[in-house]
């Protein structure tokens, strides 16, 4: 067994890379959202101000051999700079052969001589094998142990444009003074530095479980880096923003919706504290939601996931139609014991 870093020049390295992935990803749950080609090669392979990104493949019989299995890490370069982001991915038919645990061990030493004291990894899993699925069973015998846990959860499209109204209704009696704009792929520059503000927060505002973060760092030249990485891969970007009286954008939620796919992606949505209790949570969903669709009528599902503890936001997502799918499981090792 090799283990180097893969070619992300040569189509056919970086095809095989994505195989290993999208089998072990997809492996329990055919219909679980994962990253397309596309979409991976661009922002494994697009450089970023805010992270460097690390992608190793395991070779079998020797480094010019076949890709067996796959791995990344990600390593902020802004915030959080002790942590480390990590995946491990073998197909089931490959599994039980060591390529799993050659990985981890490379992504680890990796990890440690960059200085990073904490590697984090998810896994996910059914609801009825919390306790004993293999995923864990394979992370905590190499020194990982479970830290936060989020729910996924996926709801049917369309929703009845009507329904999506109602909610809006609803909620504009209770934020008047505020402003609700919906921009797609990008966020006029005016509006981006109190936007990156909104999101960067989103670290250190949801539960996170046994998991402390700093606030993020991202700034509008890096969020443009973004744009253009979602740009290359046919990712459509929608982001609803709650205005205040000032200009500045204090609440914010963002749908990703992939080219090649049936599926869209809830991602943050997030109000500062100081703004809360004006149901702008409800609207800047329905706002975007009502704006996703209608642009694309095709998808048949929505995804998210949110810590189990997060009451509120749960709340929101059980009205509009979100169910319980499996667990996202985040596990810590630290690197400095």
């Amino acid at each position: 067994m090799h283990i180097r870093t893969v070619d992300l020049e040569n189509d056919g390295e970086c095809h095989a890379f994505y195989t290993a992935f999208r089998e072990a990803e997809l492996a329990g749950n055919a219909d679980r959202p994962i990253w397309s080609e596309p979409e991976m090669r661009a922002f494994l392979a697009e450089p970023s101000d805010a992270e460097d990104i690390h992608v190793f493949g395991a070779f079998e019989d020797g480094e010019n051999g076949q890709l067996v299995g796959s791995a990344f890490t990600f390593y902020p370069l802004l915030d959080n700079t002790e942590k480390a982001y990590t995946g491990v991915y073998v197909a089931p038919d490959r599994r039980g052969q060591g390529i799993g645990s050659a990985l981890v061990d490379h992504v680890v030493e990796h990890a440690a001589r960059l200085d990073r004291t904490a590697l984090l990894a998810e896994a996910t899993y059914g609801f009825d094998r919390r306790e004993d699925h293999p995923y864990r069973r394979f992370a905590e015998k190499r020194g990982f142990v479970p830290a936060s846990v989020e729910v996924a959860r996926r709801a049917e499209l369309p929703i009845p444009e009507a329904q999506l109204d109602a909610w809006i209704a609803e909620a504009e009696a209770h934020h008047i003074g505020y402003r609700v704009e919906t921009f797609t792929d990008t966020v006029p520059a005016d509006l981006l530095p109190s936007v990156c503000h909104v999101l960067n927060q989103l670290a250190i505002d949801a539960p996170t479980g046994d998991l402390d973060f700093e606030a993020e760092q991202v700034t509008p030249e890096i969020r443009r880096q973004t744009d253009a990485r979602n740009k290359k891969s046919g990712l459509r970007r929608y982001e609803t923003v709650a205005i205040d009286q000032t200009g500045a954008a204090v609440g914010v939620s963002t749908i990703g919706v992939p080219a090649d796919s049936d599926k869209m992606h809830q991602w943050a949505t997030i109000v500062l504290k100081a703004h809360r209790g004006h149901r702008l949570g409800l609207a800047l969903k329905a706002h975007n939601l009502r704006a996703a669709q209608r642009d694309h009528p095709d998808r048949t599902a929505i995804h998210t996931q949110n810590h189990e503890t997060n009451r509120p936001m749960v709340a929101i997502n059980e009205r509009f139609g979100f169910k319980p799918v499996e667990l996202c499981v985040e596990f810590q090792r630290k690197l400095d014991a």
